[in-house]
């Protein structure tokens, strides 16, 4: 079976052969409580799992009702729609390849989610200019509360979105999920207070809150 090129907008090659479904995410809580979305899967991608879920939205409880939520590296999405069925009021997704963010806006069909954006671009190149375009998604001209960065790992992609991210978009004292290597070296910004850390394996957790 031929291998999908790599991309620079998830851990390695998302989706294979004809680009179908091959895994699924579960929905751990909220509205959408136990619901199973259909991914694509491929050998290097790491969905977040439910136990490191749980933690974060722990995290985030007394935050996400009413957010207005990115997930930057959406990948199959799980962030993001953990964070809808939790009550935040749009989220954005935002997909490099094309089958996965295929995939996310069916999973945005099967879950009736008007509030739910898919977009099909490089997350950099939307961080330097597609969020700002009011046409290109409702939620677009409006701060982001609330931002999941889970970049492929060592491509230097946690540092380059958080200094975009800091330039413009954040809403006041927005809250910053970031997923990386635990030996990573990536520069985040000093106006980021870092509020709460978790370290699995090689893996770091860390809930940011921007201090603009």
């Amino acid at each position: 079976m031929k291998q999908a090129k790599k991309q620079h907008n998830k851990k390695p090659p998302l989706g294979v052969g004809h680009g179908k479904p091959s895994g699924k995410i579960r929905i751990i809580s909220g509205i959408h409580k136990g619901r199973k979305l259909p991914v694509l899967m491929a050998e290097g991608l790491r969905p977040t799992t439910d136990r490191v879920k749980e933690t974060v939205f722990n995290w985030l409880m007394p935050y996400i009702n009413q957010a207005n939520c990115l997930d930057c590296f959406a990948g199959s999405g799980g962030l993001g729609f953990e964070a809808l069925s939790r009550g935040a009021a749009q989220v954005t997704l935002v997909e490099l390849h094309r089958a996965a963010a295929k995939q996310l806006q069916a999973n945005k069909e099967l879950l009736k989610a008007d509030n739910v954006t898919v977009i099909n671009s490089d997350a950099l190149s939307f961080l330097k200019e597609g969020f700002i375009k009011a046409e290109q998604t409702v939620n677009a001209a409006k701060p982001f509360d609330l931002v999941f960065l889970d970049p492929p790992f060592r491509k230097q992609l946690v540092e380059q979105a958080a200094q975009l991210l800091n330039n413009y978009g954040l809403a006041e004292e927005a809250l910053i999920y970031v997923e990386m290597e635990a030996e990573s070296t990536q520069v985040i910004p000093a106006n980021w207070q870092l509020l709460k850390e978790k370290v699995t394996g090689q893996v770091v957790y860390q809930l940011y809150q921007y201090q603009g």
